[in-house]
């Protein structure tokens, strides 16, 4: 705890000064109170501000502990005494809840951890098996959207005869959802017995996941000149027509190169709308990728390229074993964990990246 507080103090240092810096822009502010300048202010004040307020309860709360101490040590009555050791029980206790909430506090706030998400997941390495657990991890991240009350629509999707897909690009809406999920980008490798497999064999597969900001359209401009615009007839597993019109849409973004296809809706206006909702999020994922000094093709050392040797998760079925191999947390619940029971395999995340953040 020692080592937490020097770091909390280091860094409420900065806050402070960050925090009457902003409240002397608020005041003596000439931006538009409407513009999105201003709204940022506002928005990192409030923020900056829980911070502050925070560390004010946690010195009051220490002098308190440290006047308790000193009571207990001094003491010769054992009631009087008895009194102060039951409260600094109760005042170390408060203590840790209120450094664990500064912890969270004091981590740099990406600015997209407010924003709708788009996943992308995709079969990687292991034919039909890892078509049929891109569809098992959908569901997975499903049932845990339905749980937190978030919004999911199908964007895209390529289905298998196998019943599984080789790609499906969906919405999550909510609040908070990309500061939640933003850690579940990578490949994600899957051991188990198929059920073709008649030798009880464990086979291993691949899946790519990439999880992208939403991106609103006062975050990217495309312009209608860099675009091009293809329809075509969509089709089912195995390439059969499934619309007898060409309601199907891809766009090609001619000065990055990504491409974007939607199938989904019958609609060719909605497929239109639903493509540059995605092109939007990854170009918006590519400016910030740049932003953070990473390669522009970040998008794609995100996810990998599908080989089973490329993991940050492992899914053991015959162990009833989730390993997410960059923080090594192992929990034997995957059954519980594929029902979207993601809770502590997701704050075990968050916290590896607070600390880090801290240690910094």
């Amino acid at each position: 705890m020692k080592n937490d507080i020097t770091l909390i103090e280091r860094r409420m240092d900065i806050i402070q000064g960050r925090y009457e810096k902003l409240q002397s822009l608020i005041s003596d502010s000439d931006l538009p109170r409407k513009t999105n300048a201003y709204r940022q202010i506002i928005r990192e004040y409030a923020l900056v501000e829980e911070a502050a307020k925070t560390y004010k309860t946690f010195l009051s709360k220490r002098g308190e502990l440290e006047d308790a101490r000193e009571i207990a040590n001094a003491e010769s009555d054992m009631d009087v005494k008895a009194m102060a050791l039951e409260e600094i029980d109760s005042l170390e206790t408060e203590l840790e809840k209120i450094i664990h909430k500064l912890k969270v506090l004091l981590v740099p706030r990406d600015p997209s951890d407010e924003k709708n998400i788009i996943v992308e997941i995709r079969a990687g390495t292991g034919g039909d098996e890892a078509s049929l657990f891109a569809a098992d991890l959908y569901r997975m991240y499903g049932r845990y959207s339905e749980n937190r009350k978030w919004k999911v629509e199908i964007l895209n999707s390529s289905e298998t005869e196998a019943g599984g897909f080789k790609e499906i690009i969906f919405s999550v809406s909510g609040k908070g959802v990309y500061g939640d999920l933003r850690y579940e980008s990578g490949a994600h490798r899957v051991q188990r017995i198929p059920n073709t497999e008649s030798q009880g064999r464990i086979h291993t597969s691949a899946v790519t996941v990439a999880v992208l900001p939403e991106a609103e359209e006062t975050d990217i401009t495309i312009q209608n000149a860099d675009v091009k615009v293809d329809v075509y007839r969509s089709s089912g597993p195995g390439g059969q027509s499934v619309n007898t019109t060409d309601s199907a849409v891809r766009l090609t973004h001619l000065p990055s190169g990504l491409v974007v296809t939607c199938q989904d809706e019958k609609s060719q206006i909605k497929n239109k709308s639903k493509a540059f909702r995605v092109l939007r999020s990854r170009l918006y994922e590519l400016e910030k990728s740049k932003r953070q000094t990473e390669r522009a093709a970040s998008r794609k050392s995100q996810i990998g390229s599908g080989d089973r040797s490329e993991r940050i998760r492992t899914y053991n079925f015959p162990q009833n074993r989730i390993t997410d191999h960059r923080i090594n947390l192992t929990l034997y619940k995957l059954e519980q964990v594929m029902q979207g029971d993601l809770s502590e395999v997701l704050e075990g995340l968050k916290t590896n990246a607070l600390e880090s953040s801290l240690a910094s």
